[in-house]
C-alpha cells in the first residue's frame, strides 16, 4: 500500500523536495504566512495504511485509517512523551504546560508509516505513534466507548444465564475476581454465593474489591425496618425503583446488599438497568434526553431522627453523559428526595416534566423489572449510578447489611485485572 510522505517547511530557506521537484520560497522577514497548500511525495510501504496530513493557521490535520484528526499545535507540544517532556516511570507529565508558547508552531512535520515526528522551533523533536493518535485524539474518542455495557431487561438478563461467583473463588483466585468484575461491569449488578450470613464476613467480601467508604450512614450498616433513620427505607413500605445518595455532591458508586435474616413474606428487591431505560428515551424522543441531561437539579435529605442531624443537598441532572461521545455515565433518579425544582425557568420546567415522565414510564414497564428474592448467603453488588433498586413490602423481621463502595477504586481493581473499566 502507499503511503504519502509530505514535508513542510514553515521557517528557514528555500528548500527542494527532490521526488516532487517543488521549491516553495520563504516570504521575506514580516511577512505572515499562513500555508494551505502541501508539497506531497510518495513511497513505497509494503502493508501500510495510507497517511496524508495538512498544516493550518493553528493546527495540523492528519487523515490516517480513515479518521481525520485535528490536532492542535500546542496540544500537541504539551503531549509529547520523550524524556524531557514525560516520565515514563511515574507515567506523569515532566513539561510545564503553561511554559508552552500558544502562538508555537512546528518548524518541521514528517510521518512515515507508522509515526507522526515534528520539530519546534526550539529544535525539540516529538514523536507520535500513528495509532497512539488515534486512540488519544478528540476524533478517536468520540467513536470509541468508555465502558462497554450490556443494557438489559429482565428477560435479557434472565436469558444472559449471568452466573454467580462462589465466595471461595471471588476471595482466593484472581480468576473468581475477574469473573465477578466482568459481570458488574456488563450488567451493573453481579452476585456471591456461599458468603457467612455475618455482617464482618459482608465487610471481608466488600474489601475484596474497594475501599468502603464511610458516609452519613456508617462504614458497615444493619437494616431494618425499626425506623432508626429519617429514611423509607427503614420501614416495611414498598419502595419504588431509585438510586442511592442522589442528595451527594457524588452520589455513592457501588452499593452491597446481603439478607441476613427474614422471617416472614414479601421484600423481594426489584432491580431495573436505568441505562436501558435512557436508550429507549434517547431512541423515542431524543430531545428529551437532550433536556434530562443539561438541566440540573437539586436532591436533599434532611434527618432529625434520635441523635442523628444531616442535611445534604446534592445537585445534578437526571442523566450524566461524557460531552464528547454523548455516552451515558450516570443516572440519578430519586422522586423521594427530589427537592424543590427551582433551577429551571419557566418556560423550561414543563418541558422537563414531559421527559421526566416518560422516562419514568420507561423505568417503570413491567418487561424491565427484574425481581429477585435476596437470602442469607447470596450478597449483591449493584452499580449505583446505573441500576436503580427498589423492594416490595414485607412483612416479619427482616435484617440486611451492606455499605457503599468507592467507586474508583472498584475500576481501578478491574484495570488490574485487565478489563476495561
Amino acid at each position: 500500500m502507499w503511503c504519502r510522505r509530505l514535508a513542510w517547511l514553515l521557517r528557514g530557506p528555500c528548500r527542494q523536495r527532490r521526488s516532487s521537484g517543488h521549491c516553495w520560497p520563504w516570504p521575506p522577514r514580516g511577512t505572515k504566512t499562513v500555508v494551505t497548500a502541501l508539497t506531497r511525495g510518495h513511497h513505497i510501504a509494503p502493508g501500510s495504511l495510507p497517511c496524508t496530513w495538512q498544516l493550518h493557521g493553528d493546527h495540523l490535520e492528519l487523515r490516517y485509517r480513515d479518521m481525520l484528526m485535528r490536532l492542535d499545535f500546542v496540544w500537541l507540544r504539551d503531549h509529547c512523551r520523550s524524556a524531557s517532556c514525560y516520565n515514563t516511570k511515574t507515567n506523569q507529565r515532566s513539561l510545564d504546560t503553561a511554559s508552552v508558547d500558544l502562538d508555537i508552531r512546528p518548524q518541521a512535520v514528517r510521518v512515515d508509516e507508522t509515526t507522526l515526528f515534528l520539530t519546534w522551533p526550539d529544535g525539540h523533536v516529538t514523536r507520535y505513534g500513528l495509532e497512539w493518535l488515534v486512540q488519544n485524539s478528540y476524533e478517536g474518542q468520540k467513536k470509541q466507548v468508555m465502558h462497554p455495557r450490556i443494557l438489559w431487561n429482565a428477560e435479557i438478563y434472565r436469558q444472559a444465564q449471568v452466573p454467580s461467583v462462589d465466595c471461595q473463588s471471588f476471595l482466593e483466585t484472581d480468576e473468581g475476581l475477574k469473573e465477578f468484575l466482568q459481570n458488574f461491569l456488563l450488567y451493573g449488578i453481579a452476585f456471591v454465593e456461599n458468603v457467612t450470613p455475618t455482617k464482618e464476613d459482608t465487610e471481608v467480601l466488600a474489601e475484596r474489591i474497594s475501599i468502603i467508604r464511610e458516609t452519613i450512614y456508617g462504614r458497615m450498616w444493619y437494616f431494618t425496618s425499626d425506623f432508626s433513620r429519617g429514611d423509607t427505607a427503614y420501614t416495611k413500605l414498598a419502595l419504588d425503583r431509585h438510586t442511592d445518595t442522589t442528595y451527594f455532591q457524588e452520589p455513592c458508586g457501588i452499593q452491597v446488599f446481603h439478607c441476613l435474616k427474614h422471617e416472614g413474606t414479601g421484600g423481594r428487591t426489584l432491580l431495573v438497568d436505568g441505562f436501558h431505560a435512557a436508550e429507549q428515551l434517547l431512541r423515542r424522543a431524543p430531545e428529551q434526553f437532550e433536556l434530562l441531561s443539561k438541566v440540573p437539579l437539586k436532591h436533599e435529605y434532611v434527618e432529625n431522627v434520635g441523635g442523628c442531624h444531616n442535611h445534604m443537598i446534592g445537585v445534578g441532572p437526571v442523566l450524566n453523559v461524557y460531552p464528547w461521545n454523548n455516552e451515558l455515565y450516570l443516572i440519578r433518579y430519586n422522586n423521594y428526595d427530589r427537592a424543590v425544582i427551582n433551577t429551571v425557568p419557566y418556560d423550561v420546567v414543563r418541558r422537563w416534566y414531559h421527559a421526566h415522565r416518560t422516562l419514568t414510564t420507561e423505568l417503570r414497564r413491567p418487561e424491565n423489572e427484574l425481581w429477585v428474592k435476596l437470602k442469607p448467603g447470596k450478597a449483591l453488588f449493584v452499580d449505583n449510578w446505573r441500576v436503580l433498586h427498589g423492594r416490595e413490602a414485607f412483612t416479619g423481621y427482616r435484617q440486611l447489611c451492606g455499605c457503599y463502595l468507592t467507586r474508583d477504586d472498584v475500576l481501578n481493581t478491574a484495570r488490574l485485572l485487565g478489563l476495561q473499566a
